[in-house]
């Protein structure tokens, strides 16, 4: 080991692709990966909620990520994945899964090699991504999942009651 793996830090990364683009998220926020399974649908969830899995006695939020990201919908097939992923919220650990169109491989990052992400003019444009990494002929999206995921979902976070003490403190 030389000096120079002290001074910068790495990680695995589990890279998935959804139509032609690869996403990547820290390989120890992933509980599992499993093949496709019809989901329970919630009346009046988000259209990006497909509904819940029971997984070994958990009830598991199901995410279309082809729909959160505003893609062209696919159909769901035998290479159509489910990534069950450990997510961080105000409110505690919560597994979620992600629906993507399949898995590519682990890739191991150095945080030097990871590029900031873009100013796109709005903040929520990028909000939910960590950075850019080349990756041969490709670049991989590093997502920040709990950015992406706990944010947005009822139940995940204190959003709501932060509007309220705002509003109360007016």
């Amino acid at each position: 080991m030389t000096s120079n793996s002290t001074n910068s830090s790495s990680q695995q990364v589990l890279t998935f692709v959804l139509g032609s683009e690869t996403y990547g998220v820290d390989i120890l926020r992933v509980q599992e990966i499993r093949g496709w399974s019809s989901v329970t649908k919630i009346p009046h969830a988000p259209p990006h909620v497909l509904g819940v899995l029971n997984l070994r006695g958990s009830i598991v939020p199901i995410v279309d990520m082809r729909m959160q990201f505003n893609l062209e919908r696919a159909e769901y097939t035998a290479v159509t994945v489910i990534i069950v992923l450990s997510v961080q919220s105000r409110k505690g650990k919560r597994d979620f899964g992600v629906v993507v169109d399949g898995v590519s491989d682990v890739v191991n990052v150095d945080d030097a090699q990871v590029k900031p992400a873009p100013e796109l003019g709005s903040r929520e444009a990028t909000e939910h991504i960590r950075g850019l990494l080349p990756v041969a002929d490709r670049m991989v999206v590093l997502l920040d999942i709990d950015k992406l995921i706990a944010g947005q979902l009822p139940n995940t976070s204190d959003n709501h009651q932060e509007q309220a003490s705002a509003a109360a403190a007016a």
